[in-house]
């Protein structure tokens, strides 16, 4: 039995990225940058309007005179034109003259300033500016938001649909990314029936195969098969063969050492090159890395609860490993502990729970077949072995939902 860190260690050393590929912009959601993308434009492009109104020369509006509808001080400029949103009219405003303007436009030459239509009174081929006006107000120079050359996304990063709209922005059309996981998830076990059979006595449903297939899905792998396996050597080989077709492969259950666990034995049998067998956590202890051919092997145990863990543990950084992603880890974030907590175990114990409003509170019972407790929680706290904490003490969690 080794360690988690030795063993998360081990995982990440064996597996490399995939080939990075190609895909349109929009398909590249959620996908992991294959490099480095730098601005091609600033952002603004040129200095426009914020606001609907008048382009002017801050300096003019100086108040020079009473105006005799508000009975406050003003000044009055000549509109010359106007530039809508849109090609630029090339518009020249001069000392005592006005452009009308609207949001996103550009600016006139010379024009300094924007003053919002709400300030102003219209009389005619003039306007009364009512207000004080300041050089750059209401205006958006060009690269403000962003300048020529500036790094707007890095290699591993995933690409959400903000970052698209930035890259769209650039006029990119399409994108390196890292390539796509393909993913072969068995459940093995005589004692588990189909959803929607009728079940014999002392037979549960297969909740592992959905849970895994779900959990694979969410992080950004394609299940490329999915099936149930008896405890039969010669079912479990051909299962494991085709599984090896691909670049992960999970199998869920009899990784133990009992005379019906035979997953191990099978891989062995395959040729498979076993390299951790067994890990210090709790729950999730009988876990099991190798290699079958190409493909990846992830013996996960078959109480749920230890599946789940071990999957976000190992399975989940490995697999972002191979498309491409530079973070690894899940999100962690400072909650205040409900409750005290004692780990009396040799391992680490990973407590499932609810982060909520900033507190961390324990859910339902902590054992591994406890599948209704983890269903309501979103955060694990991970307790080291022999550690006590206190009620009210700040801990980390680690957040997957």
């Amino acid at each position: 039995m080794i360690s988690e860190t030795e063993a998360r260690d081990k995982i990440l050393s064996a597996v490399q990225p995939l080939p990075a590929r190609r895909l349109s912009i929009l398909d590249a959601r959620d996908r992991f940058a294959a490099e480095d993308y730098f601005a091609r434009l600033p952002l603004p492009m040129f200095d426009n309007s914020a606001m609907d109104g008048y382009a002017v020369i801050a300096s003019d509006c100086s108040p020079r005179r009473i105006c005799p509808s508000t009975d406050k001080r003003s000044a009055r400029l000549r509109v010359i034109g106007e530039q809508p949103a849109g090609v630029d009219r090339k518009l020249r405003a001069a000392k005592g003259e006005a452009v009308r303007i609207f949001t996103g436009a550009p600016m006139p030459a010379v024009a300094d300033a924007v003053v919002m239509q709400e300030d102003v009174t219209r009389d005619g081929d003039e306007i009364v500016v009512n207000v004080d006006v300041d050089p750059g107000e209401f205006v958006r120079t060009r690269g403000c938001d962003l300048g020529e050359g500036q790094k707007i996304i890095g290699q591993g990063e995933r690409l959400n649909a903000t970052m698209i709209g930035l890259l769209a922005s650039q006029g990119f059309g399409e994108l390196n990314v890292g390539g796509e996981v393909r993913a072969a998830i068995v459940s093995t076990g005589d004692e588990l029936g189909k959803p929607g059979e009728k079940l014999q006595v002392g037979q549960i449903y297969d909740s592992n195969l959905p849970l895994l297939q779900s959990l694979a899905r969410q992080f950004g792998a394609a299940v490329a098969l999915a099936e149930h396996c008896r405890d039969d050597s010669e079912s479990l080989r051909k299962a494991f063969q085709a599984a090896a077709q691909n670049d992960v492969f999970i199998v869920t259950g009899g990784v133990s050492v009992g005379e019906h666990d035979l997953v191990q034995q099978t891989l062995r049998d395959l040729g498979a090159k076993i390299d951790i067998w067994r890990v210090a956590i709790k729950p999730g202890k009988p876990f099991l890395f190798g290699k079958l051919g190409h493909c990846f092997v992830f013996g996960l145990p078959g109480n749920p609860v230890s599946a789940f863990v071990t999957f976000l543990q190992f399975v989940r950084p490995a697999m972002l490993r191979i498309m491409g992603a530079a973070d690894l880890d899940l999100p962690k974030v400072p909650a205040k502990l409900a409750v005290e907590l004692t780990n009396d175990s040799e391992r680490a114990h990973y407590v499932r729970g609810r982060l909520e409003s900033g507190n961390f509170k324990p859910v339902g019972r902590q054992e591994s077949h406890a599948l209704f407790g983890l269903s309501q929680s979103n955060a694990l706290l991970r307790v080291e072995s022999g550690e006590s904490l206190k009620a009210g003490e700040i801990v980390s969690v680690e957040v997957w939902s």
